[in-house]
C-alpha cells in the first residue's frame, strides 16, 4: 500500500501540481532566466513547464506557435507572460531581448533550422531529442553554440536521474565483472500513436528509430561507456502508408572490448510505436527496460525512461542472493524523491548556464555519436537517413 501511495505522491508532485518555488527575484538573488518555447508542443508541459514551476532560477516567459490563438491559450493556461504567433511568430520570439533560454520541441526536421536561429540570436538552447535529422546537423549546431559561447543541450532527460546512474555505478564498480551483453527496449502499445502523428511523417524526420529508438541506443552506449563498433543487423517494420517510415526497428550491435582478450560486447536494441494487443484484443503495457549480462551476474532496470513514476533495479550476482534497489535521489546531492527526469535535467541545464558544474552532463560528442549510429542503423535496415534540412545558415 505504501508503494502505491508513493507512486501517487510522486506523480502528483512531478506531473500534476509541483510545489511552486520562490522566484529568484523574490530572494534578492540574480534575476531568473527567462524561458521561451518555440511551438506549443504536447511534450512541453511535462518536459519543461512543470519542472520550471519548482525551479527558483527560471521564469516561464513566452511561447510561440504558428496559430496565435493556440499560443495565447497555451500561455494563459501555463502562466507565460507573452505569446507570439503567425508566420513570423517563432522569429519574433527569438528576437525578444528579454529571453535567455529557448526550449525547442519542434518536429525533428525543424530542430536544425530553429536551433541555429536561436543560437544566432544569442539564446541558450534546450533541444528535444533526437538533436537533428542527421549527425551533420548535430555537429553544426554544437559548433555554432561553441563559437557563440552558449549552452546547447540535447534533452536526454533519463540520464540525469539517479536511477540509471545507479545502474551504471554498479556496472562500473566491477561487482558483477566485465559487461558481456546489454539489451534495451522502448515500445508502446498500438493505438497510442495515430497514423497522422508527426512521428509518421518522413519529411519532418519521422520514424520509430528517431523517436523511441534513440533512447535504447543512448542507454546501451551509456552503460557500456563506449560507442558501438558495428551494426551487425537491423530490421525495420515499415509503415503501410509510407514505407520510408519505420513503425519499429530491431538492431543488433557490437561494442569493442576494452581489454585484450575480452570478447566484444553484444547488444540488441528494440523500439516499437505499435505493439500489437495480446491475442488480438488485450492491450499491452509499454515495454521500457534495460538488462546487462556481466561475467559474474546480471543487472536489469525496469522503466529507465520515466523512473520517477516507478522503477526497480534487480541485481543478480552469480552464486549470491538477488537484490532489488530503487534510486529517486542522490545521496548528499540535489533533488527530491518526486523530481522527474526532466526536473533533474533542468537543474543541470541551469547550473551550466549559470557557470556552475552540473551533477551530470551530456557532451556534444555524445549527441553527435548517437545521431551517427541512428543513421547507421537506418542504413543497415535499408531505410536510409532522414532528409537533411534545407536551411542554410548565413555565414556572411
Amino acid at each position: 500500500m505504501s508503494s502505491v501511495f508513493g507512486v501517487f505522491k510522486r506523480v502528483y508532485a512531478a506531473f500534476i501540481s509541483p510545489p511552486r518555488s520562490l522566484n529568484a527575484e523574490d530572494n534578492d538573488a540574480s534575476p531568473p532566466l527567462k524561458i521561451g518555447i518555440i511551438g506549443a508542443a504536447a511534450i512541453a508541459p511535462p518536459a519543461l513547464v512543470l519542472p520550471a514551476i519548482s525551479h527558483p532560477e527560471v521564469e516561464l516567459y513566452a511561447v510561440a506557435a504558428r496559430d496565435i490563438s493556440r499560443a495565447e491559450n497555451f500561455a494563459k493556461k501555463h502562466g507565460f507572460k507573452k505569446w507570439y504567433g503567425g508566420k513570423d511568430g517563432y522569429q519574433e520570439l527569438l528576437d525578444d531581448p528579454a529571453i535567455d533560454i529557448i526550449y525547442n520541441p519542434l518536429p525533428n526536421g525543424l530542430h536544425y533550422e530553429w536551433t541555429m536561429k536561436a543560437l544566432a540570436a544569442g539564446k541558450h538552447v534546450l533541444l528535444e531529442k533526437p538533436s537533428g535529422n542527421t549527425a551533420e546537423e548535430t555537429r553544426r549546431m554544437f559548433s555554432l553554440a561553441d563559437q557563440k559561447g552558449l549552452v546547447l543541450l540535447e534533452a536526454f532527460h533519463y540520464k540525469f536521474h539517479p536511477a540509471i546512474q545507479r545502474v551504471r555505478a554498479i556496472i562500473d564498480s566491477g561487482e558483477l565483472g566485465a559487461i558481456k551483453e546489454v539489451n534495451a527496449t522502448l515500445a508502446i502499445p498500438k493505438g497510442a500513436i495515430g497514423n497522422d502523428d508527426i512521428r509518421m511523417n518522413y519529411d519532418i524526420g519521422g520514424g520509430a528509430m528517431m523517436d523511441c529508438g534513440c533512447y535504447p541506443l543512448s542507454c546501451v552506449r551509456y552503460l557500456t561507456s563506449r560507442n558501438p563498433s558495428a551494426v551487425i543487423s537491423a530490421t525495420a517494420m515499415r509503415f503501410s502508408r509510407d514505407p520510408r517510415i519505420d513503425t519499429g526497428t530491431t538492431a543488433n550491435l557490437t561494442f569493442a572490448s576494452l581489454k585484450p582478450g575480452e570478447e566484444p560486447v553484444r547488444s540488441t536494441i528494440k523500439c516499437d510505436l505499435a505493439i500489437p494487443p495480446r491475442w488480438g484484443f488485450i492491450p499491452r503495457w509499454p515495454e521500457v527496460s534495460v538488462r546487462a549480462v556481466c561475467e559474474r551476474g546480471s543487472i536489469e532496470m525496469f522503466n529507465f525512461v520515466m523512473p520517477t513514476i516507478y522503477h526497480y533495479i534487480t541485481v543478480r550476482p552469480d552464486g549470491g542472493a538477488p537484490r532489488t534497489e530503487k534510486a529517486y535521489t542522490f545521496e548528499g546531492g540535489k533533488g527530491e524523491e518526486w523530481w522527474s527526469t526532466y526536473r533533474y535535467q533542468l537543474e543541470a541545464f541551469v547550473d551550466k548556464v549559470k557557470g556552475r558544474t552540473p551533477q551530470t552532463w551530456m557532451s556534444p560528442e555524445d549527441s553527435i555519436a548517437n545521431m551517427e549510429w541512428i543513421e547507421k542503423i537506418y542504413e543497415e535496415s535499408g531505410l536510409g537517413s532522414r532528409p537533411q534540412s534545407t536551411y542554410v545558415y548565413p555565414t556572411a
